[in-house]
């Protein structure tokens, strides 16, 4: 789903996302009002009449997401692209489940030409968030420049290569400025990058097997037949991981840091690149840091295949004056007679 509203395109094709997505802030209606009169602003072209408001509401709520998040929108529209991508990266350490700071540090590294961090921002979004369109695409535009880049390397090395220079051409009508700035343009990236001599018309390529597959004909047959149908997971498993997922709740929500903890599976794969040791670490601080959490499931929907399982929910979490509702995928191991997490990711 895209934001409501997006900044000015730089030359990077990207869009600023100007407001969660994939998450939703709960705030009053007087909250809510404010938030909608910086956005107003920012509309209008008024970035210094924003960046004025946030800081005054920002000096009362030092803490908000979406405030902070906002502040690095207006930075950006100020061209202070240091300073955006400082308040990005402090929302992406203190809010991790958000996927929209990961986007717009991309768009920010993206403009400085600076692809390789620009892409690992863009992974972090995505795995935060597999479902969230904007990364996916952004992500896209990013491979695009690094195989440009890598095109215009082999032509330097090869000047004589006669199928490098096509697909140069072809990357770089892309962005082209008149071109649409998203990534529609992306078939012909993927001929672009196929491997062998250009093509020609004798020879043109064959259309890649995913773009011809929704438009191929279904035989009657087929169509017809229903599919296989799924093994129905034992009541008691899912029962079983049911109860594993409301315990995981349940010692998150009386801060009981050693059982939370250990509803985690010794495989389980911190997200980002912190060690196990690390996310641990911060899990206990931000956890013993907080006066109350609460951690409400609800929606929860159940899979069991042998000694995995997955639980989609939506999670509801409070904590002092933060509440953020949220979909969540957690993915499961069994170990000995304990179902433990060996997976989490928000958007799912």
């Amino acid at each position: 789903m895209r934001p409501p509203f997006a900044l000015p395109v730089r030359a990077t094709s990207f869009a600023l996302a100007a407001a969660f997505s994939a998450l939703l802030l709960i705030a009053g209606p007087a909250r809510a009002d404010e938030y909608a009169d910086v956005t107003r602003l920012l509309r209008a072209g008024q970035a210094n009449e924003a960046n004025n408001m946030v800081d005054k509401l920002l000096a009362a709520k030092p803490r908000d997401p979406q405030l902070r998040f906002l502040k690095g929108v207006i930075q950006s529209e100020q061209n202070k692209a240091n300073d955006a991508i400082a308040t990005f990266t402090r929302l992406t350490e203190d809010f991790p489940e958000l996927p929209e700071p990961y986007n717009n540090l991309a768009v920010l590294y993206a403009a400085q030409n600076q692809f390789d961090k620009a892409r690992a921002a863009l992974e972090m979004a995505i795995r935060t968030n597999p479902s969230y369109s904007t990364a996916h695409e952004n992500l896209g535009d990013v491979y695009a420049k690094l195989a440009s880049q890598a095109y215009a390397k082999a032509l330097q090395l090869d000047a004589n290569n006669s199928a490098v220079q096509p697909k140069l051409n072809l990357i770089r009508e892309l962005f082209t400025p008149g071109k649409s700035p998203r990534v529609a343009a992306a078939p012909p990236a993927q001929t672009a990058v196929r491997p062998g001599p250009a093509p020609t018309p004798a020879a043109a390529p064959t259309p890649p097997a995913v773009a011809a597959s929704p438009t191929a004909p279904v035989p009657p047959a087929a169509a017809a037949k229903p599919p296989a149908p799924t093994p129905a997971a034992p009541a008691a498993g899912g029962a079983d991981v049911e109860g594993a997922v409301r315990a995981w709740a349940a010692a998150w929500s009386a801060k009981d840091v050693n059982k939370y903890l250990a509803a985690y599976g010794k495989e389980f794969d911190p997200p980002g690149d912190a060690s196990r040791a690390k996310w641990e670490s911060d899990r206990k601080q931000r956890i013993s840091g907080k006066r109350s959490i609460q951690v409400g499931i609800s929606d929860l929907q159940i899979s069991v295949s042998g000694d995995k399982a997955t639980a989609r929910f939506k999670q509801d979490y409070k904590a002092d004056s933060l509440a953020v509702q949220s979909r969540k995928v957690l993915e499961l191991a069994k170990s000995g007679n304990q179902w433990v997490i060996v997976r989490e990711s928000s958007g799912g």
